[in-house]
């Protein structure tokens, strides 16, 4: 983890390949920890674009895993999620897979139907979570 001017603190997951273009997988700040959109890549950089759906879905949310634990944080401390998905009908399997992930803990949420991500995915995730607490308030 780096510290920038202002106290941001900048981190990538070392389960993860760093990341391709001028950013980092995470910034915290004040006890708010910023995920950047996470897509379905393997560890080593290769998309999983050509998987499944729902395989692409766990994959994101083991990757965005891996970029809370990296700013000490977990799923348990989300605070809001973002999701955007190339085809919308595939929503309540996306929603299915989350409900599944998270459990009963509700987050803050949107989704955004849009007509393509980055490597050809068929989903991204972006979070903002706590990363100040020792649990759920």
């Amino acid at each position: 983890m780096t510290t920038s001017p202002g106290h941001i603190r900048l981190a990538n997951s070392t389960a993860m390949i760093a990341p391709l273009g001028h950013y980092s997988h995470v910034a915290v700040h004040n006890g708010v920890a910023h995920v950047s959109g996470q897509l379905p890549l393997h560890a080593d950089g290769t998309p999983a674009a050509k998987e499944p759906f729902d395989t692409q879905v766990r994959m994101v949310l083991h990757n965005l895993d891996n970029c809370l634990a990296a700013a000490g944080t977990d799923r348990d401390h989300l605070i809001s999620v973002t999701v955007y998905v190339t085809d919308i009908a595939q929503w309540p399997e996306f929603d299915a897979i989350y409900a599944e992930w998270l459990g009963s803990y509700r987050p803050a949420r949107a989704v955004a139907g849009v007509s393509s991500l980055h490597y050809g995915a068929a989903v991204e995730v972006q979070a903002i979570a706590a990363a100040d607490t020792g649990g759920r308030e």
